[in-house]
């Protein structure tokens, strides 16, 4: 599962962690996320079925997130298939996350 934003949902620490019921990988994640984001994440924050999930178990930061807003609008898979790729939207992303640029770049070339 490819989020909007390019990132793969099987390497997500939140996604692992809610996937396998993993509250040592929550602490680990909410640790790691914490100092990496200058946030206060709690442990109990980690939990997400995927960016693409219409549930309430979303992590809180995506629950917000202008890319999965739009991305859910436009009813798109993730950014590759928007007619808009790639917008002003992805450029923090792509900045922190360059692999989820590389993975949207290969998804468009295969449209």
């Amino acid at each position: 599962m490819i989020a909007f934003c390019g990132l793969d949902c099987h390497e997500c620490g939140a996604f692992l962690a809610t996937k396998n019921d993993d509250d040592e990988k929550r602490s680990k994640v909410a640790k790691l996320w914490s100092k990496q984001f200058n946030a206060d994440i709690k442990p109990s924050d980690i939990n997400c079925d995927g960016c693409q999930s219409d549930g309430e178990n979303i992590f809180s930061y995506c629950k917000v997130c202008e890319i999965r807003k739009c991305g859910k609008e436009k009813s798109v898979n993730n950014c590759a298939y928007c007619d808009e790729y790639s917008c002003e939207k992805l450029g923090m992303i792509f900045n922190m996350l360059p692999n989820a640029k590389k993975r949207l770049d290969e998804i468009k070339s295969r449209l």
